[in-house]
């Protein structure tokens, strides 16, 4: 019964993580491990971070219609 339990739990954290990257919650994550490779200063803070990645986003130009 553990071993099924082990299973269970390790293809649960896997789809959690796989759904994790798919939506871009975990981008903050790899942009930390990243940073901590390059070690270039002081990395950005979670709120800081999200709002450049909102300004990268947004400031491109729209070609819809």
């Amino acid at each position: 019964m553990r071993v099924i339990a082990k299973r269970v739990r390790r293809a649960f954290t896997q789809l959690w993580r796989g759904l994790r990257e798919w939506c871009g919650d975990a981008a903050y994550e790899k942009y930390l491990q990243c940073a901590r490779r390059e070690s270039s200063g002081r990395p950005l803070t979670a709120t800081e971070f999200y709002l450049e990645q909102m300004n990268r986003k947004y400031s491109r130009p729209n070609r819809c219609c």
